[in-house]
């Protein structure tokens, strides 16, 4: 069992989502950042589909009743473990020293083990916003139409985590052997705008000439008001070529719609199945979890 001691900002469960029902418009949801979390869970010997945590802005703290091995992926942060009553040990994720004596000396990206009565802490990420934490076993909370996923939109799933919460482990005993010392560490996101990858399209039409450039001029700023459900961006407005809307349509994650205002929106996992405004264009797949890894105030530029 976990027990959250402190959430941090925002932190759910997250697997791989709920796929098959837009027809019913249930969204999709899962993790925003699901390499980070496929990379988690096979650290620990995991299924990759399997649930795990997603911290928003790192600073969660996190009490294991029993040992466990865990792996922390996303957004780098620092790592702590620490007994109960005090002495603890940790590792910068950029070096991967210890700081001190104790349990251990956990860094990110490589399978550790927490002790019965260890409290894993978690810092704020120095880049990058969503960080996952993956036990072997999984987060074995109770599924909603196949998936243990909260999704921020239509409220499935369980609750986001808050102080109190009790996560229960899955077993381990039919798991293979955890045979990966560590994974490749991402490099430090450099202070330059981050690049997303598009195709043009299905609603580039709606738009007067030139705005699928405007889209790749940039840069565009993300905004505070992004969330799971989207990246909202402010920069060049997209001039529209069409008056009116559309009839709602599906939607991918991905989708850059683009409302009246001219300013993009980029879905993130727990988008709306159906929307009405135009979208200019979609972000390639492997440019989603860059996309889920944007914070307010980052920079970021389209292109083709």
């Amino acid at each position: 069992m976990i027990e959250v001691i402190a959430p941090g900002p925002y932190a759910t469960v997250q697997d791989l989502g709920r796929p098959g029902y837009a027809h019913l418009g249930v969204p999709r949801s899962g993790a925003a950042d699901t390499p980070s979390l496929r990379l988690a869970n096979r650290l620990v010997g995991n299924p990759e589909g399997v649930a795990g945590v997603e911290l928003t802005f790192g600073g969660a703290r996190l009490r294991f009743t029993a040992g466990a091995w865990v792996a922390v992926t996303g957004a780098a942060c620092r790592v702590t473990l620490a007994r109960t009553g005090g002495t603890d040990a940790g590792a910068d994720p950029g070096t991967g020293a210890g700081t001190g004596a104790g349990v251990g000396a956990p860094g990110m990206y490589a399978p550790f083990w927490v002790p019965a009565g260890g409290e894993l802490r978690m810092g704020t990420p120095s880049s990058g916003l969503r960080t996952y934490l993956a036990v072997r076993g999984g987060v074995d909370v109770p599924a909603t139409m196949g998936s243990r996923s909260t999704d921020s939109l239509s409220g499935l799933g369980p609750a986001p985590l808050r102080a109190g919460s009790r996560l229960p482990v899955g077993p381990t005993g039919a798991l293979p052997p955890i045979t990966v010392d560590a994974a490749p560490q991402p490099a430090p996101v450099p202070d330059v705008p981050s690049v997303l990858r598009v195709l043009p399209g299905p609603r580039d039409d709606w738009f007067a000439p030139g705005a699928l450039a405007v889209l790749c001029g940039g840069p565009y700023e993300v905004g505070q008001d992004s969330n799971r459900v989207g990246v909202r961006l402010s920069g060049a407005a997209l001039e529209r070529a069409r008056p009116g809307e559309l009839p709602s349509e599906g939607m991918v994650a991905g989708a850059v719609q683009v409302p009246p205002g001219g300013q993009p929106i980029v879905f993130l996992a727990d988008h709306p199945p159906t929307g009405g405004y135009p979208v200019i264009a979609v972000l390639t797949s492997a440019s989603l979890a860059g996309a889920a890894q944007l914070r307010p105030g980052d920079r970021v530029r389209f292109r083709l």
